[in-house]
């Protein structure tokens, strides 16, 4: 029995309870994993990498000297999510999106929000997301971010927290779908026993949500997706979103803006360009309005987009509402906006520019997470248990000379999955990205990003950082189908 001698170590664990019986939800895929002696499931691991090889999933490191290319390391085993769970999940999302759209709206025009003080001006006024250029937007049907990622970490306790908000370019949709194919053709049989929902249909919502926001409500919009380039570390997810909603892919260089339209370079002439899911960052989209050493970019764009002849998913400045120092007030966006209490709760977050918060992190650097509110994929961060007195002092420094630079928070018991490790099957830590959508309505697909942490102990599961992903089930209610 491949789990016979498998232990929870008393953490919160996706698929065990902590007496060791397996949650309701995972027992048909225990029994299923049971059934695998060690060296079936270590093949059906190095198949299933094969696989994911062979596709061209792959992403780049930056500045990693051992190569430019590798798959993001999958691990067999699921994680997996129960109806009950994920019905809250979505909820909170749902709300949530909601909110940061009313308030990025806000934030950009009247500020009604800063005028009554819930959120101090010069929280939003001294981030780094905060785009001057974007005052007076207010994007096509009321909508900045069209596409968004959740991160999530359960807790001892067994409840979601919401970790960070992702608004502006998330990635990573491409490992969930990739995975789940994979996944289906290495243990069928589970999928054949269990009511695991779908998530094969994300291109077709995709391309419904971007077609909503196309100008003059056009049936047969043109729509692209535009992207950095080959050496941009997402490249293969740019061209497989592109490829499965059927549109082209496309690159600054490949279009032009003429009589206030965009237009892409065609053999068959210039064609206007309708609706554009950029996986550009801001300050790259347009070199006459934010860097104009940007060879990215589209001169112009932003004109053609203010005059509604272009809609661009996500809008520009949505990043106001995913700086890390913004998250601590959104329980109070929520309840401004929407008059309602969060229903997926933050971690307790500490903001280094408040004298009070400043002083006890200072104080406890050695018990807490400090993260850069401007950098993400596990960078500029310290885990305070895990780092040394010299790390403490530098951080210390940092924080002291720039405090609006920096969050911190409790240090969280994650919960683990699961995970083959060598020879054997040992619990890692885990986190959930679901992934959203904003069109006439709010979708959440059923499933998600899961990424683990491969080092033993390790609470870091940002690929960068030697991270990997699983795929995550959410399992259905009676009726659903198998996928």
């Amino acid at each position: 029995m491949a789990l016979e001698s498998y232990k929870v170590d008393g953490f919160y664990d996706e698929l065990f309870r902590k007496d060791g019986v397996a949650h309701a939800a995972a027992q048909p895929l225990i029994e299923q994993i049971d059934k695998l002696t060690r060296n079936e499931l270590k093949r059906r691991q190095k198949q299933a990498e094969d696989i994911l090889y062979q596709s061209g999933n792959t992403f780049n490191v930056y500045g990693d000297k051992k190569g430019t290319e590798k798959i993001l390391p999958f691990d067999i085993i699921p994680r997996m999510v129960s109806a009950k769970d994920w019905a809250k999940l979505e909820r909170g999302i749902a709300q949530r999106i909601q909110a940061l759209n009313l308030f990025i709206q806000d934030i950009y025009n009247d500020q009604k929000i800063l005028k009554d003080g819930v959120i101090p001006a010069e929280m939003i006024f001294s981030s780094q997301c905060y785009l001057k250029p974007c005052e007076g937007l207010s994007p096509p049907k009321g909508v900045w971010t069209h596409i968004s990622g959740t991160d999530f970490v359960r807790d001892s306790d067994g409840e979601f927290y919401v970790l960070e908000d992702n608004l502006r370019c998330p990635s990573g949709i491409s490992y969930v779908l990739e995975n789940r194919a994979v996944l289906k053709r290495i243990l069928p049989t589970a999928f054949q026993t269990m009511k695991v929902r779908p998530v094969s249909d994300y291109g077709d919502h995709l391309y419904r949500t971007l077609k909503h926001i196309a100008p003059n409500g056009k049936d047969d919009p043109n729509i692209i997706v535009l992207t950095p380039g080959i050496y941009n570390s997402a490249y293969f997810e740019h061209a497989y979103l592109a490829q499965q909603m059927g549109v082209a892919l496309a690159q600054g260089s490949d279009l032009v803006v003429e009589d206030d339209k965009v237009y892409m370079r065609t053999t068959a002439g210039l064609h206007q360009v309708d609706v554009i899911y950029r996986r550009i960052d801001d300050e790259f989209i347009d070199p006459e309005i934010f860097r104009p050493d940007s060879l990215l970019g589209i001169p112009g764009l932003m004109r053609c987009y203010r005059k509604g002849t272009v809609a661009l998913a996500n809008a520009p400045g949505t990043g106001i509402a995913d700086d890390k120092a913004i998250y601590a007030y959104v329980p109070k966006i929520v309840k401004y906006y929407l008059g309602e209490e969060a229903i997926a709760q933050n971690v307790r977050t500490y903001i280094c520019e408040d004298d009070a918060d400043r002083k006890y992190v200072l104080e406890n650097l050695d018990k807490l997470v400090v993260k850069a509110v401007n950098l993400s994929g596990g960078y500029g961060m310290l885990i305070g248990p895990k780092s040394t007195k010299a790390e403490q002092k530098e951080f210390a420094a940092k924080i002291k000379a720039r405090p609006r630079d920096y969050i911190a928070q409790p240090t969280l018991s994650l919960s683990r999955c699961p995970t083959l490790c060598g020879n054997g099957i040992e619990g890692r830590h885990v986190d959930f990205r679901p992934y959203s959508l904003y069109g006439e309505e709010i979708f959440t697909l059923p499933g998600g990003l899961t990424r683990v942490a491969l080092k033993k102990g390790s609470l870091v599961v940002n690929s960068s950082q030697g991270g990997g992903s699983k795929d995550t089930w959410v399992i259905g209610e009676d009726g659903v189908a198998n996928v």
